[in-house]
């Protein structure tokens, strides 16, 4: 199935294990708060054990580093896509509203991203990714 929208993460490649898995969650969570449409059913086996509903969409997750998310940003932003970011200075907090007022504390250009995630018409993301590859 082709959607007319894409989601994309992107997460620095030089983090710890545990830090992108963390990143990827956090992010993703944006997505389906900023979206709602794009929440599948809920599931449930055969056994009718009930599930929570997922995000229905493939999401696709590029790596990159300081720079290159740096560009995906100022990309998205110029095309009007409003990004879910998570900053290396979150790594330091420990709730919801720490994280915002680290985001708040440093101008965007100087921000040290460590993920970004977003969802729109599936050229414009292209163009947003565009010469990044799929992590690994």
């Amino acid at each position: 199935m082709q959607f007319d929208t894409k989601i994309a993460v992107v997460i620095r490649t030089d983090l710890q294990a545990w830090q992108k898995l963390n990143v990827a969650s956090f992010l993703t969570s944006g997505i389906a708060a900023a979206f709602p449409e794009c929440i599948g059913e809920p599931y449930e086996d055969a056994s009718s054990t009930k599930y929570l509903s997922l995000i229905g969409q493939p999401i696709l997750i590029y790596g990159a580093d300081g720079p290159a998310l740096s560009r995906a940003l100022d990309r998205a932003l110029t095309r009007g896509v409003k990004p879910a970011v998570y900053t290396e200075d979150m790594f330091k907090t420990t709730h919801d509203a720490a994280n915002r007022e680290a985001v708040r504390a440093v101008a965007r250009t100087d921000l040290n991203l460590v993920g970004l995630a977003m969802r729109a018409e599936r050229k414009v993301i292209d163009k947003i990714v565009d010469g990044l590859k799929f992590h690994s």
